[in-house]
């Protein structure tokens, strides 16, 4: 199957702000990108690094006035498929790769060492066999136990916010997904990027759990996780995976999303 990803954001610049991009496509050999487009109107010149988590990142200076960035991707992906039986096991901390380690500290939104997440993730899973089926009991609780709704948050609600509140936005049941995963010692990422048949459409954010030696996708927005997927970033919770981060005055005018996928 085929994935056609397109976002445009349309800032008004009060005077010329650098900025930090992460709007092109994660490259890895599980996402095979048929074809990219970013473009900057007014064009400006613009660079590109990878940060400490495999990311493309582009640096600009927007112009004073309007100004529109634009993604399009392309890419040959393929639905979810849930895991076979039997399902992935807890892998123990002395085990993990070196590269995964980082994925079960607290973080800034992700509060894992606080005993009131601790709690409340043992609540969840209970007598759960350890690994996959933790973290499949974690991310339904979150979808039948939180509340979806827009303009409930903001950028400062941490995941305890969203487990007192029981509201949010996929970025709030992400947060709290990985919270409540890396509390049981199972690390666990913010995964950013293009999903289809969302019903609101936005780019989205869901997160990965490592058992059974790999990384597994989960959405706690879904009664299921389902759907065709595009990365465009990893990140250890929303602080690492902004779309756009500006260092000054940028006032985001409007954000289009548009996904369709076609079979080949």
């Amino acid at each position: 199957m085929k994935l056609q990803g397109q976002s445009t954001l349309i800032y008004q610049i009060p005077q010329p702000v650098p900025v930090q991009m992460m709007l092109r496509p994660y490259r890895h050999d599980g996402q095979s990108i048929v074809k990219e487009q970013f473009s900057i109107q007014p064009s400006v010149p613009f660079t590109e690094y990878i940060d400490a988590y495999g990311n493309q990142c582009q640096r600009a200076i927007l112009p004073a006035g309007d100004v529109t960035i634009t993604t399009d991707v392309e890419a040959l992906v393929q639905p979810y498929l849930a895991p076979a039986i039997p399902l992935p096991v807890y892998i123990p901390v002395a085990e993990l790769p070196n590269e995964v380690m980082m994925y079960l500290l607290a973080s800034r939104y992700c509060q894992s060492d606080l005993i009131d997440i601790q709690n409340l993730a043992r609540e969840i899973v209970g007598n759960s066999e350890l690994g996959y089926a933790q973290v499949e009991a974690i991310r339904t609780w979150i979808n039948q136990s939180i509340s979806y709704q827009y303009g409930t948050t903001n950028a400062t609600t941490t995941a305890l916010d969203t487990a007192q509140q029981r509201v949010g936005v996929c970025r709030d049941f992400t947060h709290l997904a990985i919270a409540l995963c890396r509390s049981l010692s199972i690390p666990a990422r913010m995964t950013v990027g293009f999903l289809d048949q969302l019903e609101y459409m936005d780019l989205h954010a869901w997160f990965e759990a490592y058992v059974g030696n790999q990384w597994y996708t989960f959405d706690a927005v879904q009664p299921q996780t389902q759907g065709c997927r595009v990365v465009l970033g990893y990140g250890r919770d929303a602080a690492d995976v902004a779309m756009v981060t500006q260092f000054g005055a940028a006032n985001l005018q409007s954000l289009t999303v548009n996904v369709q996928v076609f079979q080949e």
